[in-house]
């Protein structure tokens, strides 16, 4: 498996740009700054955290191969043949008792059609999930998933979002919502504008890149463990319809590396 996961995706049906090109760094920053911000200034260096055992069952295992496991549950998934419910519930609960050794963060949509442990056919602990309507990166959810980079000894990142999502197609109309709800809006900006369309799957496959790009952006514990490649951070999207996941690998040039 190469590096950038290769193989394990399909090329998306749309394109972000009219020639067909990834949104450019340039473009990534320049819709930041009109999104007021949203993209969130580095974080500072965290303190030092405990790491997990260094015996622990995963301690050995790579980014790529943390990221086969979980495509291979969804293609499990799709074909109606999934594995996780046949473990022995009492040994998973007992190990979960005395801890958890999850080997793949996601960040997902909040939307309940997507139910992350059955998307990729993993059992109790071996999925660290956040989610947050429009799988937008937030301060708390980057603290989140830092914690399980830096102490859990996460090996990849997943930002998925997913067909028919109510938060994008919400973001690309702007209407007026009661509460709190557009507080979601600013986030997936930057997604419609490097998008160049309102076609909501185009935006969906965007918002995935920006949001799994914002995470190393915003902060160094993440960036520094893509550097060390000890970590890969990728986007998807989720086919509500299909079941199928699409792996998106982020484009280098929207990687703020020094």
């Amino acid at each position: 498996m190469c590096s950038d996961v290769d193989g394990m995706h399909d090329q998306p049906h749309g394109t972000q740009e009219e020639d067909g090109a990834a949104p450019s760094r340039r473009a990534f920053l320049t819709a930041m700054t009109m999104a007021g911000g949203v993209a969130m200034a580095a974080l500072p260096a965290a303190p030092a955290m405990a790491a997990p055992p260094a015996d622990g069952p995963d301690a050995s295992m790579t980014p790529d191969a943390a990221l086969a496991e979980i495509m291979a549950g969804n293609a499990r998934f799709v074909a109606g043949k999934p594995t996780a419910h046949l473990q022995d519930l009492s040994i998973i609960k007992a190990r979960a008792a005395e801890g958890q050794w999850p080997v793949v963060g996601v960040l997902s949509c909040a939307d309940s059609r997507v139910p992350v442990e059955m998307v990729f056919d993993e059992y109790i602990g071996r999925l660290f999930v956040t989610r947050i309507a429009g799988n937008i990166t937030t301060p708390e959810i980057v603290a989140s998933l830092e914690y399980g980079v830096a102490v859990l000894g996460l090996k990849a990142l997943v930002v998925m979002g997913h067909s028919n999502c109510g938060a994008v197609k919400a973001a690309i109309d702007n209407p007026e919502v009661p509460g709190q709800i557009s507080a979601l809006f600013p986030a997936i900006l930057p997604a419609l504008y490097l998008a160049r369309s309102k076609d909501a799957a185009i935006v969906t496959r965007t918002n995935a890149l920006v949001q799994a790009a914002t995470l190393v952006n915003a902060s160094p514990v993440i960036e520094e463990k893509v550097k060390a490649g000890t970590l890969k951070v990728v986007a998807a999207v989720y086919d509500v319809a299909t079941g199928k996941v699409d792996m998106l690998p982020v484009p280098a040039d929207m990687l703020m590396r020094g």
